[in-house]
């Protein structure tokens, strides 16, 4: 019994950190802060969005499309290795460049052997003052799938998806015991404080809300530091079955958060929650069209 409970065990390592303008040298600090998370004992750990650059949706330029690379590519072999010598899970965030004119934000998940896993395409792509992703990503094409590893089943999830209930649910009933949400996000200039406190709440409270109706573990990692006009504001975390706040990075330094996740504890709440259970299926018919109206006239 004992033993059973010893692998229902796992261990995370988000990695919080600022970038530069040299790719190269974010590749190179982040494997590092990677190896770092491992030798502390992390055996999956996740990279922010888009990490091996600085965030440059903030504006539409097309001498950015040059920071994309194929996957498996450079960065994902760069990882594989790191992956495989460390025994760890990695998840990390990607520019692909799919073929020419097709770009996509993708979440590779690198297994404990230096395999690659699985990859997942952002599916939700804003395009906010700042944001201006849909002018480089095209929206994913791969679903919500989950992933099985050496430690535990996950799924990534990217950004501006952690907002969409949907995209977590799905991602849930693929299998997944653990949602990984690879981040940029941050503050515009000019912000009214209270407004941006209360975005940074609703962040977390939207990923927390994730766990608690899907009954799994939500961890979320975000980048530090000024960038251009955004302030990222870091406070990466990971949220138990619950909802509970397990660990949570500060808001202004680089940091590898690591935090212990029990995975009995997702069916001991989903007993106890049963939400899985007592959806109605037969009754969300609407959910497929924009509107109740535009079902109507369908």
């Amino acid at each position: 019994m004992a033993r059973n409970k010893l692998k229902e065990q796992v261990t995370l390592g988000l990695i919080q950190m600022s970038a530069s303008n040299n790719p190269s040298a974010n590749l190179a600090k982040a494997i590092a802060l990677v190896a770092s998370a491992a030798k502390k004992g992390a055996q999956i750990v996740c990279l922010q969005e888009l990490f091996r650059s600085r965030y440059f949706c903030q504006s539409e330029n097309q001498r950015n499309f040059k920071l994309a690379e194929s996957i498996p590519g450079p960065t994902t072999d760069a990882l594989s290795a790191v992956a495989s010598e460390g025994e760890i899970v990695i998840v990390a965030s990607v520019f692909e460049r799919r073929s020419a004119g097709i770009y996509h934000n993708t979440a590779v998940v690198i297994d404990a052997d230096g395999s690659i896993a699985g990859m997942y395409r952002k599916m939700h792509i804003p395009d906010d003052p700042l944001y201006y992703e849909k002018f480089y990503f095209t929206p994913g094409d791969l679903g919500f799938p989950s992933f099985q590893t050496r430690y535990a089943k996950i799924g990534a999830l990217v950004c501006w998806d952690q907002w969409f209930p949907e995209g977590a649910r799905s991602t849930a009933l693929s299998g997944a015991q653990i949602l990984f949400y690879p981040t940029a996000i941050g503050w515009i200039p000019n912000e009214p404080r209270p407004v941006a406190r209360r975005q940074r709440d609703a962040w977390e409270l939207i990923q927390r809300s994730h766990a608690v109706a899907n009954g799994v573990y939500v961890a979320s990692v975000n980048r530090v530091g000024r960038e251009g006009k955004i302030k990222f504001w870091g406070h990466s975390f990971v949220a138990g079955p619950f909802g509970e706040i397990i660990a949570h990075a500060g808001a202004e330094r680089e940091e590898i958060l690591l935090a212990k996740c029990d995975l009995g504890k997702i069916e001991e709440t989903r007993q106890s929650w049963p939400f899985l259970r007592d959806r109605r299926i037969d009754a969300y018919g609407p959910l497929l069209s924009r509107t109740v109206e535009e079902r109507k006239r369908d």
